[in-house]
């Protein structure tokens, strides 16, 4: 079995995503991919630009695409040479957050329901993800101002599920050990997006302060689109607290930070998944999440009760617990650690491959798998 991935918006948690099932999957897979950058151009170009790259589709078995562009676009351009398709959602346009004061742009709800309509298979990053969309879309289709669409919803759920990603680090690593006569090393490695709430983050740093608790602070993620007055005044503030600024690119320097860190922090406001707490935690950080969004979901039953938080006092006081007593929190690290093991690519790719064969095996034959 041959398969094309169209990776539109090729960086951040959509790379990661494409390059480990590349790597991972039992099948041939092409990747042909677009820059991580003018996302709303892609989602209504994207599809003139792979209908072009692409030589000879007719060869391949299966088709992969990401939410970040039209498929019913590239499915009307390709015609009957357009073979069967998996949609993958990281993200869509109907749940997301839209800025203070900016009125979202409809359009691009609708290129995500006409994808969803136009795949063979459908499958969202997260069970929050997936059932928030199908909730979306039923309120979508009552915003409509007449002839409204009431029957996208049944449509869509009958050929979607959710399957977390793969995660691109080692089924086994080795033991996770901090040193405990430092003070804690908080751990920021999301993106400097607005809907990832940097304002929050840094008014639970300064509450911490203000009760004499000390800590050190490594500032990831990615910036390189966004200059967040919040950040900027954050690196004043706190002074040589701060012993990393800025994105790091360089993939084992960033998983070097966090194998360095104790606690990594969300207050997010979107996040179906959460790529980069499942790594921070894989290598040793300690979350400290919020009580919404995909967090409950990936992170164990267990662990809940000490690592997730239910309102702004509830993580002023965990994060103060964990800081005060860092030793005795430092005993689940490996637990938490080993837990979020069941990410791995080469566990993941099995559903993957599954999936795959679900999907084609009508085309390709049964006999072939």
């Amino acid at each position: 079995m041959k398969l094309l991935f169209l990776e539109s918006y090729f960086g951040g948690s959509h790379g990661e995503f494409a390059k480990g099932l590349v790597e991972h999957s039992r099948y041939d897979i092409d990747l042909i991919t677009m820059p991580e950058r003018n996302w709303r151009w892609r989602m209504r170009g994207a599809a003139l630009y792979f209908f072009y790259a692409i030589k000879n589709l007719k060869k391949y078995d299966g088709l992969i695409v990401t939410d970040l562009m039209s498929l019913s676009d590239f499915k009307a351009l390709a015609g009957n040479d357009c073979p069967p398709v998996l949609a993958y959602f990281h993200e869509d346009q109907i749940t997301y957050p839209g800025l203070p004061g900016e009125n979202n742009d409809f359009h691009f709800g609708i290129i995500d329901i006409t994808s969803a309509l136009s795949a063979d298979k459908n499958l969202f990053n997260s069970k929050m993800h997936l059932e928030s969309f199908l909730t979306g879309i039923e309120h979508f289709a009552g915003r409509v101002p007449d002839f409204q669409p009431n029957w996208i919803h049944n449509h869509i759920a009958a050929k979607s599920d959710y399957l977390h990603p793969g995660v691109r680090f080692p089924e086994k690593i080795d033991p996770c050990k901090r040193d405990d006569t430092l003070p804690p090393l908080i751990i920021w490695n999301h993106r400097w997006g607005y809907d990832k709430n940097a304002k929050a983050f840094f008014k639970a740093l300064d509450k911490a302060l203000s009760n004499g608790l000390e800590f050190r602070l490594a500032i990831l993620g990615d910036n390189f689109t966004v200059d967040q007055e919040e950040f900027s005044e954050a690196k004043k503030r706190y002074g040589d607290r701060i012993v990393q600024f800025g994105y790091v690119l360089e993939r084992k320097n960033y998983i070097a930070w966090l194998k360095k860190g104790d606690i990594v922090i969300s207050t997010a406001l979107q996040e179906n998944f959460g790529l980069a707490i499942v790594e921070a935690i894989r290598y040793g950080c300690l979350p400290l999440l919020p009580n919404r969004l995909s967090y409950p979901e990936i992170l164990p039953d267990k662990f809940h009760s000490d690592f997730i938080y239910a309102n702004r006092y509830d993580m002023d006081q965990k994060l103060a617990d964990m800081i005060v007593n860092k030793q005795a929190y430092g005993k689940k690290r490996q637990a938490l650690s080993d837990s979020m093991g069941r990410y791995a690519w080469k566990n993941m790719i099995i559903e993957y491959d599954k999936e795959f064969e679900n999907l084609f095996e009508k085309k390709m034959g049964s006999g072939l798998f």
